[in-house]
């Protein structure tokens, strides 16, 4: 009799800079039949470099990383691959990471403190074509709703363009403009015309500030 052919797994890029969770999460998803991870990264640029580099079909990306977040990863891969399904780690219970996680094209928001518990269930939510929402955010996300209705209000619009936000965060890691130049392929004149938009935008005077701003903002960790 001839052998049934198996259904071909989901192609799993993981992005954390904790090599420990990791190694904890890549456990929980190999352990399943129809999950494998298949790349992995420290961090956001990282991340976008496996995804170009091999072809994937899943992405769980942490939120907090150095060099580029996960909600900037998430953005830079919807943009250059609008099919591949996001899944955002994270430790924060946060509606603001939340919403930001929606708008940067991130299908489920996943927490470590559960993710042994649903993780799987959200990735393979993910490649139904369904959203993944633990309880919480399911409650955040009807009451923040509610109070905008209410007084009437839309949601929020970004302070900061995603290279504005992108710069940001690589000063606040302390970064120096000549740095920042090359990581991004610019001029070190036009990462200072940024960094003047940045401060004016945001009222802020100097690098102690916009660390302050970027640690509540998400952008890098305390």
């Amino acid at each position: 009799m001839p052998t049934e052919s198996r259904p071909a797994k989901t192609r799993i890029l993981l992005a954390d800079d904790h090599v420990l969770v990791r190694r904890g999460v890549r456990l929980i998803l190999d352990g399943e039949p129809d999950l494998q991870v298949v790349a992995e990264a420290g961090d956001g640029a990282e991340a976008v470099e496996a995804a170009r580099a091999q072809p994937v079909d899943l992405a769980v990306l942490d939120v907090a990383m150095p060099r580029m977040t996960g909600l900037q990863a998430a953005r830079e891969l919807s943009r250059l691959q609008p099919g591949l399904r996001i899944l955002m780690l994270t430790m924060y219970d946060n509606e603001q990471y939340f919403f930001e996680a929606l708008k940067a094209g991130a299908c489920g928001y996943v927490l470590k403190s559960v993710a042994d518990r649903d993780l799987v269930e959200a990735c393979r939510a993910a490649m139904r074509g369904e959203s993944f929402l633990y309880p919480g955010a399911v409650t955040a996300l009807i009451r923040t709703y509610l109070d905008r209705v209410r007084n009437g209000e839309a949601l929020p619009e970004r302070m900061l363009t995603a290279r504005e936000e992108e710069i940001l965060k690589l000063v606040a890691e302390g970064h120096s403009s000549k740095d920042i130049a090359q990581t991004l392929f610019i001029s070190v004149k036009t990462v200072e015309r940024h960094r003047a938009n940045i401060l004016q935008k945001l009222g802020l005077r100097d690098r102690l500030e916009l660390t302050r701003y970027a640690i509540r903002a998400g952008l890098i960790e305390p």
